[in-house]
């Protein structure tokens, strides 16, 4: 039984060696050569490529200080469970800026300058302790949400976000603008519901009833309150020893009364966010957009005008030298 060993020559070795080395110098030579090309294009089109750059840098000077983007915000918070109501007019609303209905954006939303209004749209500010506070039910959703999927996926799901009690309905525009300009009409508009003004009255009246029964409660408890500290102090100034007793509940009536007070101040705490179906907490206007290109104009289009002349200088040289072998 015989066995062959592979030989290994150390010539092949060499030519190996000497054909990578080979290939490594014609790499740098190739780098060099695109290098002393790319210096030989800008040199021989120095003035071209100068002018291009300074006219592009004028021109996107020029540009970003007229032709400036503004963003506007409001947060809102939409009453009476007024939620999809608001997200359905501020949709109508965007849909006619796409179209370009100015003679709608004027007439119906009442905008004084429709023409420079660019995008409109609502989104909910997420906040998930808010949407728990005092709702044991919507803690339980939660949790159970939360055990079927990603619990960020689910507080920004649509179907849990419309319920957060504050959205922010954010608006751009190509020119400064004011509260009496877009502002105003854009809230009057929303409140302009007959439905949602019927359970505004009929909400407000029920908390102001509330309030009076808690007025009237609060009365009695202090009447009884006075009733029994008066006997007390007659029973001190007298030689006579009165006993209680326990089934008086007279803790239990003071923490009625404490109740009671909380409700009420609470009570005019939300009577201050009805007064509107889509309530304005506040509004942030004129923010000058920076996103994007929006203000480096005058570093991108120099940039821009470079490397377009670049790609015609190249698709230049490219057709002519296959029209020389298609000739």
């Amino acid at each position: 039984m015989s066995t062959n060993v592979p030989q290994h020559n150390p010539n092949d070795q060499e030519i190996d060696l000497t054909q990578i080395s080979k290939k490594i110098r014609c790499f740098f030579q190739g780098i060099n050569t695109l290098i002393f090309n790319c210096i030989r294009f800008f040199v021989k089109n120095a003035v071209v490529v100068a002018i291009l750059l300074i006219v592009g840098f004028g021109l996107g000077l020029f540009l970003d200080k007229t032709q400036k983007t503004y963003d506007h915000r409001i947060i809102a918070t939409p009453n009476f469970g007024s939620t999809d109501y608001l997200y359905s007019k501020i949709d109508l609303i965007q849909s006619k800026i796409r179209e370009g209905d100015t003679v709608f954006l004027k007439e119906v939303v009442g905008i004084k300058k429709p023409k420079e209004i660019m995008k409109i749209e609502v989104k909910p500010i997420s906040d998930v302790y808010k949407f728990i506070e005092n709702k044991p039910e919507n803690f339980e959703l939660i949790k159970l949400m939360a055990e079927a999927g990603d619990i960020n996926k689910i507080l920004e799901d649509n179907l849990t976000s419309k319920n957060y009690s504050l959205h922010t309905i954010t608006f751009k525009t190509n020119r400064t603008t004011n509260d009496s300009e877009t502002v105003q009409p854009i809230l009057n508009y929303l409140n302009q519901t007959e439905y949602y003004e019927k359970v505004q009255k009929e909400t407000v009246r029920n908390i102001q009833i509330k309030m009076n029964q808690n007025d009237t409660i609060i009365s009695q408890i202090d009447g009884v309150l006075n009733g029994f500290s008066n006997m007390v102090n007659g029973t001190q100034k007298s030689d006579k020893l009165v006993y209680y007793n326990e089934n008086t509940q007279l803790n239990d009536v003071i923490k009625t009364k404490e109740m009671l007070i909380n409700d009420q101040g609470n009570y005019r705490v939300t009577l201050v966010g009805l007064n509107k179906i889509i309530k304005d907490n506040s509004a942030t206007l004129n923010i000058e957009n920076r996103k994007s290109i929006n203000g480096k104009l005058k570093l991108v289009l120099p940039i821009l005008f470079l490397f377009s002349f670049i790609f015609i200088h190249l698709f230049s040289k490219y057709y002519k030298s296959q029209m020389k072998k298609h000739n």
